[in-house]
């Protein structure tokens, strides 16, 4: 089947071929009905005027370059998608760049790709030219590939993780200020009704982070990977807890230690700019980790958790919070757009996987809970905190970081959503040496 043979739907014809004789190359259009089979979705239209995909689509995806035509032949997927779109050479209409979640919803159950026969596929690439299979430069919002970061030193190690996390979290503290909200706080919340204010939901999920871990009044606590110290502050403000808090982020650590001043909570909380590993050698009467496991690497999960039992005292309550895959069989590497745009080296693991180690580090598991719902509903709040400050936030990151943001937050939602990955919360506790662990015989965070 030629080019010309698959073209229904496209509304400009292939030109007619010059006094040479030599055809000019395939339409954008072309190209498209090429590579998907059946009735589009979208509309999609070129740099070249053609278009294909019905008039009166919702949705239209617009090729405004050549170059946005070559990122999507020559990384296939997510990856050569997201950098012609937050490149500005793929356009999305009918959607905000702040949340374009009904745009992700509608390609990835409607939209129906092809690997085109080789002969096919030589033809194509003949008469777009060879050169089109040469990438263009990646945006600078993309991180090396992983065999490159070798330069930062092996995977996790101590150079190239501070690395991974300055890519992400030292973008800028007032573009997070407004995605965020005032919480400040960069992991899921907790709903009771899916009516509450992001800001309840975040406070519901420290309560319910406190109660697991039966904090009260004078206690220690150390809460490793702290981001902006949401959780230092509330249990120092709330439950009188002294708290340290330890983030690899300078700008994080920063920002945090300038708000327990602000907020007069100096004499019970603390926020150090710290890799974990460098925490004081002590015993805490609590430990939280809220949403650094995530980026440790799953091969360190033995000396991750054997770390942080070491900092409990015996009865001493553990709490971790991460994102899962939805099974113990899952690749453990996240895939490209979040690799190299989101969280360079990330890793995740199955949740049985998770449990499994905390318990061979010596911790005594005895609750689990899945909040997958409640991180779908926290990155749609987060979309809309972005759409509502669009304007400021691209003045403050540049549009082409707004638009990852956008791209990755509506996408992440879609994926807790639809149970592609999970978010849970670990209570482990460091039982004396005949079991003792002073844990109640029905959870006491409970009503």
């Amino acid at each position: 089947m030629s080019l010309t043979d698959r073209d229904q739907g496209a509304t400009s014809a292939p030109g007619t071929p010059p006094a040479g004789g030599r055809r000019p190359g395939p339409t954008v259009a072309e190209v498209v009905r090429t590579v998907t089979v059946g009735d589009l979705p979208v509309r999609i239209t070129g740099y070249d005027d053609s278009a294909v995909g019905p008039a009166d689509a919702g949705i239209t995806l617009s090729i405004r370059s050549e170059r946005g035509l070559s990122y999507l032949l020559t990384a296939p997927g997510d990856l050569g998608m997201a950098r012609a779109y937050v490149s500005g050479d793929l356009e999305l209409q009918g959607v905000h760049p702040g949340d374009p979640y009904e745009a992700l919803r509608v390609l990835k159950d409607e939209l129906r790709l092809r690997v085109p026969p080789l002969s096919e596929g030589l033809a194509l690439v003949r008469g777009l030219g060879w050169e089109r299979l040469l990438p263009p430069p990646a945006p600078p919002q993309e991180a090396q590939p992983r065999w490159r970061r070798v330069m930062n030193g092996l995977r996790h190690s101590r150079a190239r993780d501070s690395s991974a996390i300055s890519h992400h979290y030292d973008v800028s503290n007032a573009f997070y200020e407004k995605v965020l909200g005032p919480s400040m706080t960069y992991t899921c919340a907790v709903f009771r009704s899916p009516d509450d204010t992001l800001e309840q939901a975040q406070a519901s999920k420290y309560d319910l982070v406190a109660g697991k871990l039966a904090l009260k009044p004078g206690m220690r606590l150390l809460d490793v990977g702290c981001g902006w110290g949401g959780m230092v502050r509330h249990a120092a403000r709330e439950y009188g807890v002294k708290a340290l808090g330890v983030t690899l982020s300078q700008a994080q650590a920063e920002w945090a230690q300038a708000a327990i001043e602000r907020e007069g909570l100096t004499e019970l909380a603390e926020v150090r700019h710290l890799d974990y590993r460098d925490a004081p050698r002590e015993q805490f009467d609590a430990v939280s980790s809220i949403g650094l496991t995530e980026h440790i690497g799953v091969r360190n999960y033995p000396a991750y958790f054997g770390f942080l039992r070491d900092r409990l005292r015996p009865g001493g309550r553990l709490l971790n919070h991460c994102i899962t895959r939805a099974d113990n069989r899952a690749p453990h590497r996240s895939g490209a757009f979040i690799d190299r745009y989101v969280f360079p080296d990330g890793e995740l693991a199955g949740p049985g996987r998770v449990i499994s180690e905390v318990h061979d580090a010596g911790l005594e598991v005895h609750h689990e809970e899945n909040l997958r719902q409640h991180y779908a509903l926290t990155l749609a709040g987060w979309c809309r905190n972005l759409v509502d400050n669009w304007d400021f936030c691209v003045s403050e990151v540049g549009a082409g970081t707004a638009r990852v943001w956008g791209l990755y937050m509506a996408g992440s939602r879609l994926a807790f959503e639809r149970n592609g990955i999970q978010l849970h919360q670990v209570l482990a506790t460091r039982n004396e040496p005949d079991g003792r662990n002073g844990y109640p015989l029905r959870p006491d965070w409970l009503p």
